[in-house]
């Protein structure tokens, strides 16, 4: 089975300004994978350039084994921007019914209902969009990027203005995504969202994926803090299999020992240290 996206050498030049400078990445079924990095790091035009609105200066993208842009890449892939916009006069329901025909799908009323019911709507097929709070044009915005069943769904910021029952409410969604084999990549500033339902990040600083892998792959040691009668002794260059030997040298030592420690660093410090040492 292809991935589900995947780009090799993927380059792109605006005039003199270089915004993808090689770029190699895959996203597999079923996987969530977070793409992090600051603004003006090339990130919306890898995104353009998977949905076939760019074309890159250098390299290959492929959407499902098919070159990015191609009808087959765009009838197989979904896509909710940031910033979208959706009639304030238009029922539910009705939405979806104009992606379905802009999609050229043909699951009727039985696919927008599966929808709705996906994305915790099914109640509310018959409201117009301006009357629905953020967090439901979101999960709306969403259900409009799955008609037509794509393999691949691209998400940018999804999180970004929802309250915490909100993004639990839309965490849980990709995971049922996931679930369902579809997969997804993510473009968000909330590297905590990030952390909790990614399966790996890669981070782009200046058009170049500088680090990428699992969260806790990512992870680096900080050292060993061991609580003791006369307070913390803190070991710097310290990992987790040498704890027990810690523990026991200061048992031997005399010590009483309360509590162990094993520091590590956080997807944000990694990020944090990634785009400073580009």
């Amino acid at each position: 089975m292809p991935a589900a996206f995947e780009c090799h050498r993927l380059g792109k030049r605006y005039g003199q300004t270089l915004a993808l400078a090689g770029v190699d990445l895959e996203v597999q079924p079923g996987e969530l994978v977070g793409l992090l990095g600051p603004n003006g790091a090339g990130k919306s035009t890898l995104v353009k350039i998977a949905c076939g609105l760019v074309r890159p200066s250098d390299g290959d993208a492929r959407v499902t084994g098919e070159p990015a842009g191609s009808a087959a890449a765009r009838a197989r892939l979904g896509y909710l921007a940031e910033l979208f916009r959706f009639p304030g006069w238009l029922r539910a329901d009705e939405l979806l019914r104009l992606h379905q025909r802009l999609a050229g799908s043909s699951g009727g009323p039985a696919e927008r209902g599966e929808l709705l019911e996906l994305v915790g709507l099914s109640d509310a097929a018959g409201v117009k969009v301006e009357a629905m709070s953020k967090g439901m044009q979101q999960r709306l915005g969403i259900a409009q990027a799955l008609v037509g069943s794509p393999r691949l769904l691209m998400l940018d910021e999804p999180t970004s203005a929802l309250d915490p029952v909100g993004r639990r409410i839309v965490r849980d969604l990709l995971l049922e995504l996931k679930r369902r084999g579809v997969a997804v990549l993510l473009n968000s500033h909330l590297l905590s969202e990030v952390e909790r339902v990614c399966d790996r990040v890669a981070i782009l600083v200046s058009g170049r994926i500088v680090a990428q892998g699992a969260p806790g792959e990512l992870a680096q040691a900080r050292g060993v803090e061991i609580d003791v009668d006369g307070g913390t002794r803190t070991f710097p260059d310290a990992v987790r299999e040498e704890v027990p030997d810690l523990v026991a040298g200061l048992v031997a030592a005399g010590e009483r020992v309360y509590g162990v420690r094993v520091l590590s660093s956080t997807l944000e410090d990694t990020y944090l240290e990634a785009v400073a040492g580009s």
